[in-house]
């Protein structure tokens, strides 16, 4: 073996770990996770303030940070804008040089900044201040520039940072994050968004799949295999043959669904007198239903957790529950759901 080959196979998952990264794993961790309970305990009326600020803002929020409360910054605002809160990041240094004309009065401006001195916010602050927008600051210091300009504070509670030195942004940027989504999840529940808005604004990848309702994909009435209680057998079968779901659904006299003949369910009842059966003699009662508005993600859930391959659908005021009163709309196929994308 060469020498080049020796070194090639010698590699991370060959040597013995050290137990020492474990170790400053936790301590960040814990570290981490201490502030975040501290910073749950500081909250206080100027949260809800901040909530209501940008609830009630007319045009979007402005979400604004230097160095690595930047990119936190920038986060919150892709958080926010894809959970209703129409939002922007703009950059403090080049809202200097002309990006504040991306602010309107109209708008409000979320700001980060653990010191809450950073130098490139100056302008901004400022513009803020010309305009009469609304300005909400996060920062560590009660007595910062920015708290001390912002019309909502949002005060950090003190904390280390994990960083062995102190110095590297960890601790406070962390804080900053989860602050930020606390924001944008009370912003949500202020708005009643609902699944269907997140669809809207998630239409691509496997989220935006998941969140496709049942209507969307379901087989309609003209697809729907149906028999009344007192069909013949090889009425029945003639039905399950044509509809090709591997099973049909029986109505009652008042065109309600009260049970389901599958093809497992005739392999169970093949004996010599199966011809002379009706449906009412072979029909499972209480067949597994699923409501027209529920997820694809929720129907194949129950499809999986039932061991079966096909939800008669039913509507709105129907309860996924199985009873008699149902009426059925649709028909929905495991098949269907594989091919919308949701596994």
């Amino acid at each position: 073996m060469k020498k080049g080959d020796r070194l090639a196979n010698k590699g991370p998952h060959h040597e013995a770990p050290d137990p020492r990264d474990l170790a400053v794993a936790n301590r960040v961790l814990e570290t981490e996770s201490g502030a975040l309970l501290r910073l749950s305990k500081a909250l206080d009326a100027q949260f809800s303030f901040a909530v209501t600020a940008l609830f009630n803002t007319k045009s979007r929020i402005i979400v604004s940070g230097m160095g690595k409360s930047g990119h936190i910054s920038r986060k919150i605002a892709a958080t926010l804008a894809s959970t209703g809160s129409p939002a922007q990041f703009v950059h403090p240094a080049e809202a200097s040089h002309g990006d504040l004309g991306m602010i309107r009065p109209q708008d409000s401006v979320l700001m980060l900044s653990n010191s809450g001195e950073n130098r490139e916010l100056g302008d901004l602050i400022a513009h803020t201040k010309r305009f009469s927008i609304p300005l909400i600051g996060i920062s560590s210091k009660a007595a910062s520039t920015l708290l001390e300009a912002a019309d909502i504070k949002l005060l950090l509670p003190l904390a280390p940072e994990a960083c062995p030195m102190g110095l590297a942004p960890t601790t406070s940027t962390t804080m900053m994050m989860a602050l930020g989504d606390a924001l944008a999840v009370a912003l949500m529940e202020r708005r009643g968004f609902s699944a269907d808005d997140y669809r809207v604004l998630h239409p691509g990848g496997q989220l935006g799949k998941s969140l496709v309702r049942v209507r969307d994909i379901m087989h309609g009435p003209s697809e729907l295999p149906l028999v009344d209680i007192n069909a013949s057998m090889g009425a029945m079968l003639l039905e399950m043959t044509a509809k090709r779901f591997g099973c049909v659904g029986v109505l009652d006299e008042v065109q309600q669904l009260v049970g389901i003949f599958t093809d497992g369910d005739l392999g169970r009842h093949m004996k010599a007198d199966l011809l002379t059966k009706s449906a009412r003699d072979v029909l499972t009662k209480k067949p597994k239903t699923i409501r027209s508005g529920a997820l694809i993600a929720e129907a194949m859930g129950f499809m999986n957790n039932a061991q079966i391959t096909c939800l008669f659908v039913v509507d709105e005021d129907t309860e996924q529950s199985g009873a008699a009163c149902a009426r059925p709309v649709g028909i929905l196929h495991m098949h269907d759901c594989l091919r919308a994308g949701v596994m």
